[in-house]
């Protein structure tokens, strides 16, 4: 039996990401009733073009659940920073998943999780009898990297991607993946708005973990580390620990699914009819030009 090939998509990337794209034009492709759907339509073009791409078998679409999770429970500035989505952005949201069920991927999400959570946990899932490409443009996901699984990072468009697999990733990084949290935890993240270590960058923060492993490897040998780099680590101990509670990707998420459920749709007239009475008339168009 062929082993199936699952493209998990962070729904909530490709949505703003398609957002974005024509927003700053004004180009919303509004309904007649006035609704914006250019997120809507330029998510299912994304993912309409990297199934054509990438070939899978079984489809899943990944949703944050809410603007607040477990995370910021853990710390208040977790994504404090970030401003409140456009109006024209926000009744995108329900529409996304919609049009997911309307075209028939399976969606996923959990209450008080990201996006991310869910991937992680559907990966770990399945990793042992499935091939898997994630589609996100989320770094932080390249620490769920395994033999059987791919993170292509978006790059340009609907088709141009940035591809990871773990050996590209040890090459480039010298860490095992599941060490990317803790490289995270020393340097922050200012777009998630946790701060790490104050004063440690990217490059210290890999060296590292390169050399001691983990953080709890570096805080046990911090006497070996330079009087700087000592005194900045203690200084910012407990968000250091904290950090890395934010990094990580959860992956013990419970998801009822079995792999059969994320059979890819199949196309027919009434669905195109469904999609156009909807005013989607940009995703048709999509679809059309794929299939010829």
């Amino acid at each position: 039996m062929t082993q199936p090939h699952i493209m998990l998509v962070d729904g909530m990337a490709l949505l703003f990401r398609s957002y974005h794209a024509t927003a700053p034009m004004n180009q919303f492709f509004r309904k007649k009733d006035g609704t914006p759907t250019n997120g809507v339509q330029g998510f299912a073009r994304h993912v309409l073009s990297a199934q054509s791409i990438m070939n899978p078998t079984h489809l899943a679409i990944c949703w944050d659940m809410g603007s607040q999770t477990f995370r910021n429970d853990l710390f208040e500035g977790y994504k404090a920073h970030r401003p409140e989505p456009p109006e024209e952005m926000k009744p995108q949201f329900d529409l996304a998943r919609q049009i997911s069920d309307l075209i028939g991927w399976k969606s996923f999400g959990q209450v008080g999780m990201e996006a991310d959570d869910t991937i992680g946990s559907l990966v770990e899932k399945w990793k042992s009898d499935a091939r898997i490409t994630v589609i996100s443009g989320d770094k932080d996901l390249l620490q769920l990297l395994n033999p059987n699984t791919t993170i292509a990072l978006t790059k340009k468009g609907y088709s141009e991607y940035n591809p990871y697999t773990i050996e590209r990733f040890e090459e480039e990084y010298a860490i095992a993946p599941e060490r990317f949290a803790d490289v995270k935890a020393f340097m922050g993240d200012s777009g998630d708005g946790y701060p790490g270590v104050k004063g440690i960058g990217p490059k210290t923060a890999l060296q590292l973990i390169q050399k001691y492993g983990t953080v709890e490897g570096v805080l046990a040998s911090i006497d070996e580390l330079t009087p700087g780099q000592r005194k900045k680590i203690e200084a910012d101990e407990e968000m250091l620990k904290l950090s890395l509670q934010l990094a990580r990707i959860k992956t013990d998420l419970m998801i009822e699914t079995t792999v059969d459920e994320l059979a890819l749709p199949t196309w027919n007239e009434e669905k195109f009819e469904r999609l156009m009475a909807e005013e989607y008339s940009l995703v048709v168009r999509h679809i059309t030009s794929l299939m010829r």
